[in-house]
């Protein structure tokens, strides 16, 4: 099957790209949001190709997954296809619902040709979906391995432009974090975030837009992974840092209380219970080792990229057969 995608979510799409499919993603100049081309960071197959919108028409796509709203919009204007009429489409609904929650209307509510896929089961049922078909796919991510060494007495958060996007992200909980261990900060727009806080860089310092593969080998010699999210659907370097047999601490908010059970890490929505465990790991190296194999254990079993791209090779299979039917 050739599956038309735009490139939005590193990390979701590595996985995605693992499958069995042919992928074309849309190119732009300077490589905007609308056309990011293929990754950077990332390491993907050649299974997939960069288009520019101009040599979409020429494509002959089997099947559009769309994850954002204006994308069916640019999808009729680079190759005069309708989402979910002239070619099958699924929408993959990444985010937690903004607005009035619980009362967000989904974009897509008020039609019923384009199913909605949710990657959590909290964000299903938080969504307004009216009468779009929904259904659920949750993560499946590539293994890094268990990597885990735990050697350096830090905790490690991953999180992308923590400045603008502040509370949703936790940016506030680093200081009260920072008490209980010092923080290396990962992700986009992160340079100079100690300073920027007001925390110094003794007691956070930050490693901008590390390749995905430097990254995991680094977090794994942190004693701890701390997940400081609020309201964000699943953080998938919070699986990846499972996966690497790290022990986690978490807020207890959105899907992160079904994605850690009790035995993979510490949970809370109480910010002295998030400083204390993360200080209990910094203290006892052993404990934190025993929970992050735990830890891993569980990601493994429940986010495995196999799992994954079966759930997804049905639902793309289904929405293909339905369009042929219609």
């Amino acid at each position: 099957m050739k599956i038309l995608l735009w490139h939005v979510h590193g990390s979701w799409t590595t996985a995605f790209v693992q499958g069995s499919h042919e992928y074309v993603v849309p190119v732009v100049p300077g490589r905007t949001p609308d056309g990011l081309g293929r990754a950077l960071t990332w390491t993907w197959p050649t299974s997939v190709r960069e288009a520019e919108p101009g040599a979409l028409r020429d494509e002959e796509v089997d099947l559009v997954v769309l994850q954002r709203p204006h994308e069916a919009e640019l999808l009729e204007t680079w190759t005069g296809l309708r989402a979910g009429i002239d070619v099958p489409a699924v929408y993959c609904e990444h985010n937690t619902p903004g607005g009035s929650v619980p009362f967000t209307r989904h974009p897509l509510a008020e039609q019923a040709v384009i199913p909605v896929v949710h990657v959590t089961h909290f964000n299903q049922l938080f969504w307004d979906c009216g009468a779009a078909p929904t259904t659920v796919v949750e993560h499946g991510i590539v293994d890094p391995g268990y990597l885990y060494t735990g050697e350096l007495p830090r905790a490690a958060i991953c999180v992308n432009d923590p400045l603008r996007r502040g509370r949703a992200v936790g940016a506030d909980l680093f200081a009260p974090l920072s008490q209980a261990a010092p923080l290396d900060v990962f992700g986009l727009r992160v340079e100079g975030l100690g300073q920027a806080l007001g925390l110094g860089a003794q007691r956070v310092r930050s490693f901008d837009d590390v390749r995905q593969h430097e990254m995991h080998a680094a977090l794994a010699h942190r004693r701890v992974y701390v997940h400081t999210a609020r309201w964000t659907s699943l953080g998938l370097s919070l699986l990846e840092a499972m996966q690497l047999g790290m022990p986690v601490v978490a807020l207890a908010t959105t899907e992160s209380i079904r994605a850690v059970p009790p035995e993979a890490g510490i949970l809370s929505t109480r910010v002295d219970d998030l400083v204390d465990a993360v200080a209990m790991f910094i203290e006892e190296p052993e404990r934190a080792s025993a929970m992050g194999q735990a830890s891993r254990m569980v990601a493994l079993d429940r986010y495995g990229l196999a799992r994954f791209l079966t759930d997804w090779d049905a639902l793309l299979s289904e929405a293909r057969e339905q369009q042929q039917h219609h």
